[in-house]
């Protein structure tokens, strides 16, 4: 807005006679006047910060209350209405929104103080997801030796359902303050997960550098060395980091580590078993035996428990700060030891088998090596069998022991075989001709998710091949397109407006040939190849999997399943 003239005349006017009454008043006072005005201003500056400050805290409290006042709604709604199971899972999400900041994090961590902005996480990879049932988090920090992370997410993405991928979050803390580092951790993720990147179901955190206090002058207790006392203390304040973090996203909270493998459907038996709890009064439901891992907390709970972990964060590891949290709410000083572990045992229940075991040897305390296995999670199936029809199976591919596609074809064991080069291939060849439905081809497995097949075709050899041809040119295709140089049609490259062999559409167009409205990708999408073959190929003699190229990784087909009519 521009001033008038005559406005800026009377702005000047007022402002040289306040400074001459000031200078008046100065002068007539020798200069106490100016001081006494400065003193003033500067009382006047603190009673505003202290007013902040005051503000800021009443608006935690305020959001606590309100956040309060919903849940005990909440729990009144869902204790009157008939809910189904996935209700009862989803417990009302909105519930759930407890503020980032404890109210007393400044006492346990003053150097905070000074920096306000430390409780804010650097999101490096993140849509900001909220509002889902289940929230796993996963901390993370540079190792010596090896990383363990992809395969670990490799595991929990593994036949992951989109239902399910569209109702939780992982969460990946990286403990580091190096920006270099972080940053090449995320593009590795990246790059191994677009779409679950893209989809928003994984993010990547890491904390600034003056979130942590200073670790020169922490006490050695326990016969831990120096080192050692500094790595759990820093390990103490990255979990309390995570569970802020996580606990505004979701209605449940499961604490994992960066080195672990994950039993098939385990968010469906996590969520059944937690919806059988005869009581609401449990804390944490166990799903591995072993330290921090496999921890199931309600959200609602998390600020009290990281309040607790703050409180003596300097003092012991995670897991015993966790016992410690039980024995305060539930023992007596005036009962056997006994009669406290039948008390934890109401706020902490155990599910076995584990649905989760750690795989890591490297700890990411340097020179540390942990061979800690959870005895209750038993053998994790490598495979999955199914009834295909009989076949003679034969490949170029170089086995690896008794891992042999035979085997894998009959359902009995997984087949493994060394690194593939380009030319190599997979080769069913059915002993009578057979009208297929569909096929289904997955490679790697849960202990080996790396090991999957690239730039892999799947090719049909029809038992009519010279009707087909006729048929497809007739429909205005292109032969030499359809077929290899030794009559197998390949899935992928079909010219035609009504395909014979179609797939359900993919996320990622590119990896296919869009054809009206089937996407027939012709390549193993992320080391699976799935597909419905159409009826008017007719009877198929053979399927063959063709390698296009050397691969850097072993190949391992974990399941094999050809539909038959």
């Amino acid at each position: 807005m521009r001033l008038k003239p005559g406005s800026i005349v009377t702005f000047l006017c007022l402002g040289a006679a306040f400074c001459f009454v000031c200078f008046t008043a100065w002068s007539r006072s020798g200069g106490s006047g100016l001081d006494m005005y400065q003193s003033q201003f500067l009382e006047l500056h603190q009673r505003l910060l202290y007013a902040e400050k005051e503000n800021k805290k009443r608006s935690r409290e305020l959001s606590i209350v309100l956040d309060a006042v919903k849940r005990v709604v909440a729990e009144r709604l869902n204790s009157t209405a008939n809910h189904t199971d996935v209700m009862k899972w989803k417990v009302l999400n909105f519930i759930s929104k407890f503020p980032l900041h404890l109210t007393n994090i400044h006492y346990y961590l003053p150097h905070l103080r000074e920096h306000e902005n430390s409780l804010y996480p650097n999101v490096v990879i993140g849509q900001g997801r909220t509002g889902v049932s289940l929230v796993m988090g996963i901390p993370t920090v540079k190792r010596g030796k090896q990383s363990y992370l992809l395969g670990t997410l490799n595991s929990l993405f593994y036949e992951m359902s989109a239902e399910q991928k569209n109702d939780c979050v992982v969460v990946i803390f990286v403990g580091e303050v190096n920006a270099e580092y972080v940053n090449n951790i995320a593009e590795s993720v990246r790059t191994s997960f677009p779409n679950e990147v893209q989809s928003g179901v994984l993010e990547i955190i890491s904390p600034l550098a003056s979130y942590y206090p200073d670790f020169s002058n922490l006490k050695e207790t326990f016969g831990d060395s120096k080192e050692r006392v500094r790595w759990r203390t820093k390990q103490n304040l990255d979990y309390s980091f995570l569970m802020l973090y996580a606990q505004s996203k979701g209605t449940f909270y499961l604490q994992l580590e960066d080195d672990i493998v994950a039993k098939p459907q385990y968010i469906q038996k996590i969520k059944t078993f937690a919806l059988k709890q005869p009581s609401d009064e449990w804390m944490i439901l166990e799903f591995s035996q072993l330290g921090f891992i496999g921890k199931l907390f309600r959200t609602k709970d998390l600020p009290l428990i990281v309040e607790f972990f703050l409180m003596f964060y300097k003092d012991k590891p995670i897991d015993w700060l966790l016992d410690h949290l039980l024995w305060v709410k539930v023992c007596s000083p005036e009962k056997d030891p006994k009669h406290c572990e039948q008390q934890k045992a109401y706020l902490r229940i155990r599910s076995k088998p584990s649905l989760f075991q750690h795989v890591g040897i490297h700890s990411s305390l340097a020179g540390k090596i942990q061979n800690l296995k959870d005895k209750d999670f038993g053998k994790n199936m490598l495979h999955k069998a199914h009834v295909n029809p009989p076949a003679k199976v034969t490949t170029s591919l170089r086995i690896f022991q008794h891992y042999t596609l035979e085997k894998a074809y009959e359902g009995m064991d997984c087949f493994w075989a060394f690194s593939p080069v380009a030319g190599d291939y997979i080769l069913f060849t059915f002993l009578q001709p057979l009208k297929v439905e569909g096929y289904l081809f997955r490679s790697g497995n849960m202990e080996h998710p790396g090991d999957k097949l690239f730039n892999t075709t799947v090719e049909v050899w029809p038992a009519a091949e010279t009707e087909l041809l006729k048929d497809a040119v007739g429909h205005g295709g292109k032969v030499n397109d359809q077929t290899t140089k030794d009559g197998y049609l390949k899935t992928g490259y079909w010219d035609v407006r009504d395909p014979l062999i179609q797939v359900p559409p993919q996320p990622d167009e590119k990896k296919g040939c869009e054809q009206g409205s089937a996407i027939i990708p012709g390549i193993f999408d992320n080391g699976i190849a799935e597909g419905i073959i159409s009826p008017s190929v007719g009877k198929i003699q053979a399927i063959r999997l063709s390698i296009h190229s050397d691969s850097p990784v072993w190949a391992l087909l974990s399941e094999i399943l050809i539909k038959t009519s």
